[in-house]
């Protein structure tokens, strides 16, 4: 290479640094505490119309609160934790399986135009809903935009939530969600609780409704690999889809076990 052609990749390298350093100190700044929210709002909501995001999204993400609630709630986190027997206690997977039994019962047309379709048997499904919202009847109080935009600011997993953010944009200008949405801590939407991004591309109907948040999840399962007729236990082909929902391992396992249990197999693990 000739000095010359040394002097110009240098300098064009110094650009390249100079602009990428530029572009990460007008990036909104993420933070620890209440006290940079409306500053880092503002920043974001810019980037956001940058991005495209009209001003229906614009003026919900302004219209959010520091959710301290959500706060405290990610941070407290230590059911996932715990073995697998004191997370089943915690969670009460017995009255979960016996519930979870009988609306299988109750729902089994539903339960058997979605295996047709989707090649999800109704035991995971079953314990999913159970888990999640206690088969619909606890969905949370929480500001969902609130909750998304506070996680998306807070340092701790600021890349993950802010694309959590921008979907729940999407979504409030496309009408499936509002401003006022009321969800769980983190976000979580529906009778089976989907994060925003989930429901853009997993969403098959009203999540709020049996049938819509049942549908969606055995989606959102095929989707990740579910394979009709295949095992759902740890090391079977189909518990891979099962991990996709949830990163917590004794979570995933209590699935696949209430999930079998409901389904007819034996209690014993």
């Amino acid at each position: 290479m000739t000095k010359g052609a040394k002097f110009k990749t240098a300098t064009v390298t110094a650009v390249v640094a100079l602009v990428w350093m530029a572009g990460k100190a007008d990036a909104a700044q993420c933070g620890n505490s209440a006290a940079g929210f409306e500053a880092w709002k503002t920043q974001l909501a810019g980037e956001a119309r940058a991005k495209g995001v009209g001003a229906s999204g614009v003026a919900a993400l302004m219209g959010t609160s520091y959710a301290t609630a959500t706060i405290n709630a990610d941070r407290g986190m230590k059911s996932f934790k715990l073995s697998l027997d004191q997370f089943l206690v915690k969670r009460g997977a017995a009255a979960i399986v016996s519930r979870g039994r009988a609306l299988k019962q109750t729902h089994a047309a539903l339960f058997a135009s979605i295996e047709q379709r989707y090649g999800v048997p109704p035991g995971p499904l079953l314990a999913i809903w159970g888990m999640e919202t206690a088969f619909g009847s606890q969905r949370g109080n929480q500001n969902m935009l609130s909750a998304v935009a506070t996680l998306a600011y807070d340092c701790r997993r600021s890349e993950y939530f802010t694309d959590q953010l921008y979907a729940a944009l999407t979504l409030i200008e496309r009408g499936v969600l509002s401003a006022g949405t009321r969800g769980s801590m983190h976000g979580e939407y529906g009778q089976t609780q989907f994060m925003p991004k989930s429901i853009l591309q997993w969403g098959t109907g009203n999540l709020d409704s049996t049938s819509g948040a049942l549908t969606s999840t055995a989606n959102f399962l095929k989707a990740h690999g579910w394979r009709a007729g295949a095992g759902y236990q740890p090391g079977q082909p189909n518990f891979a889809a099962i991990q996709g929902w949830n990163a917590a391992s004794v979570y995933q396992q209590a699935i696949a076990l209430m999930g079998r249990q409901i389904d007819g197999g034996e209690a014993s693990r």
